[in-house]
């Protein structure tokens, strides 16, 4: 097939550090290429791929310094994308709002894989007034908020099984862990608490945006400094680091407080054969299999009761786990056989006419 990829513009693809949504849309990519299909991404400049890149900006939005104004970047991504359109078979968009009047006026057929969290009330009436596109969902639970819309498919992310390999070590480790973003939603202050609770170390690998320094200035970083050695703050850390960091963990802590569309750190925790201790939010239950791959939660008290289990869970369960469910290969099936149902449904005479365009079938045409 001839597919599209359009991914955001705020991280490179695959990203540096941060970025769940970019690292998803370049694992996806590039095990379509490795299967024969013909894909074009549409990203920053600084992405990596083995696909056709066709870029507007040379760098990330937000690594680079000088840019003031992202939004006429994206539209400018978005023009591109309508100038090619039509060499595709299906265009996937993973921008969330912004190209939806494009994708409802494009001949071809497109999809919308909707990463975030969808209980904000601006977001009903948007999705009232485009509910005829089509849209992936990351998880059953990311849909409950959601108006009646046209929904083509839950597809949980995956991700490569090398990638992050489970260590030599068969035995848990001797802190816990805390990766992602300081933010109110993402709870790091639940985690210090369950640390200093059972007197295990907390390691913290996150990153902190503009719009959370105030958050980490007045309520983590003042926690982390009253206790002392119990708690190390690494900061942002990208995926080359990932594997020792989860891997030599005893456990993740994943202590949300919001409706967590995916949480793709809970798929690379398990990976690594680290168990997941997680609260029961968003798509936690769908994603953790309670007592296997990990514990669902419900408060700070039963994460606490939760770490003196984890000697019961087996770290090669846990990775098997993770084999079973979350790999790119599945992922990929599953895009691949909605891809083909929506291409199926476009209009015969409308795949003639564009076929037109298309110089194989030019030659075909003019040899019969």
């Amino acid at each position: 097939m001839k597919i599209a990829q359009v991914a955001p513009l705020a991280e490179s693809v695959p990203p540096k550090l941060y970025g769940g949504t970019e690292r998803v849309a370049s694992w996806l990519t590039e095990e379509l290429v490795s299967r024969g299909h013909d894909v074009t991404l549409f990203a920053s400049g600084d992405s990596r791929t083995s696909a056709r890149l066709i870029s507007v900006t040379d760098r990330a939005l937000r690594l680079d310094p000088t840019i003031v104004e992202p939004l006429g970047y994206q539209m400018m991504m978005l023009e591109e994308v309508r100038k090619h359109a039509d060499e595709f078979d299906i265009i996937h968009f993973h921008l969330e709002l912004l190209h939806a009047p494009l994708a409802r006026s494009l001949r071809v057929p497109s999809v919308t894989t909707l990463h975030g969290r969808l209980d904000l009330p601006d977001l009903a009436p948007f999705y009232r007034a485009f509910a005829e596109l089509p849209l992936v969902s990351i998880s059953d639970s990311q849909r409950l908020p959601m108006p009646p819309v046209n929904w083509a498919a839950t597809i949980y992310h995956g991700m490569p099984g090398d990638l992050l390999r489970p260590g030599l070590q068969s035995h848990a480790g001797d802190y816990l862990a805390f990766l992602g973003r300081i933010s109110p939603e993402k709870r790091p202050d639940r985690a210090i608490e369950i640390a200093a609770r059972v007197g295990i170390k907390l390691k913290i690998a996150a990153k902190i945006d503009d719009v959370d320094k105030r958050y980490w200035n007045e309520a983590i970083a003042p926690l982390i400094a009253r206790h002392g050695d119990l708690v190390e703050f690494i900061g942002e850390i990208g995926d080359r680091q990932k594997a020792d960091f989860l891997g030599n963990a005893r456990a993740l802590i994943f202590p949300i407080d919001w409706p967590e569309p995916f949480g793709l750190v809970m798929i690379e925790a398990m990976a690594c054969g680290t168990p997941v201790i997680a609260f029961r939010h968003g798509s936690v239950p769908e994603i953790i299999d309670h007592g296997v791959s990990g514990y669902v939660v419900d408060d700070v008290a039963g994460a606490v009761h939760a770490v003196g289990r984890l000697d019961s869970l087996s770290r090669a369960e846990v990775r098997k786990c993770f084999d079973r469910r979350f790999t790119v290969e599945r992922m990929v099936d599953d895009y691949l056989r909605l891809y083909r149902q929506l291409a199926d449904k476009r209009p015969i005479a409308l795949k003639s006419a564009l076929h037109l365009h298309d110089p194989a079938m030019m030659i075909e045409s003019k040899i019969a």
